[in-house]
């Protein structure tokens, strides 16, 4: 008798077991690896399933109801591709890989309407760290496989205007360095540079938040390759001859 009952408890934790599996990780897919992964920005097909970073689709079983829990996904050949968890068929977190197990990118919430994403090369080496805010960037950095900064900004709290945004070289130069100089007056000082390192334009530009743009603004200097400056006068985005 008590091996009886033994066994039914058995086969009901059993049955329930598979009941709880099924209902978490839905049917997998599987992707050719030459077909989903872009050699410059990796695996981006699952983007559209992160509400918190933009996206505006729904995943589905074959059964058509929305994912919930976690769920795999397959490279052909065997490896996985992607882990997720899904609420109500969109993605809160998650990992996807490279076929050969290093991690191409991983997301998951950080607090209250924020979220963090970051993203690898093959080699584990980091590509881009960004930090959301409401489904908008508000720190975004990119890097070289070298290591070197690419590209980095930063946006307001309030995601109205930029703080900076600064852009460099593999070699570490400047290419372009972009500065809020007066907060209150939404002043920025802007500089460009030559791929040699030479400064070959700078200047002060205004944020117009009727347009959403950065305009010109007062002096600049525009430098030639031999550094012979030429000096201009900007109004809100408009250029002042000089008589």
């Amino acid at each position: 008798m008590k091996k009886a009952i033994f066994l039914l408890a058995i086969i009901i934790s059993v049955k329930t077991s598979v009941a709880q599996f099924k209902g978490q990780i839905p049917e997998e897919k599987r992707y050719d690896a030459a077909k989903v992964i872009d050699p410059d920005y990796g695996i981006k097909m699952y983007d559209k399933l992160n509400f918190q970073i933009g996206g505006d689709s729904v995943r589905n079983t074959k059964k058509g109801y929305a994912c919930q829990g976690w769920v795999e996904d397959y490279y052909t050949t065997g490896e996985v591709i992607h882990k997720g968890y899904y609420e109500d068929g969109h993605l809160t977190l998650y990992k996807n890989f490279f076929p050969n197990g290093n991690v191409e990118r991983s997301f998951s919430v950080s607090g209250y309407k924020r979220s963090s994403l970051q993203i690898f090369y093959s080699d584990e080496k980091i590509k881009s760290t960004v930090t959301f805010y409401e489904n908008s960037p508000q720190f975004w950095t990119d890097y070289y496989q070298n290591g070197q900064v690419e590209y980095t900004e930063e946006n307001s709290k309030d995601m109205e205007y930029l703080i900076y945004r600064r852009s460099y070289a593999q070699d570490g130069k400047p290419q372009e360095l972009f500065e809020l100089v007066n907060p209150k007056k939404r002043i920025y000082s802007k500089k460009e540079y030559y791929e040699n390192g030479n400064i070959k334009a700078e200047g002060s530009m205004i944020f117009n938040p009727s347009l959403y743009d950065y305009q010109k603004d007062g002096a600049w200097i525009e430098y030639d390759e031999k550094g012979k400056p030429t000096k201009e006068k900007w109004v809100k985005g408009e250029q002042i001859k000089e008589s």
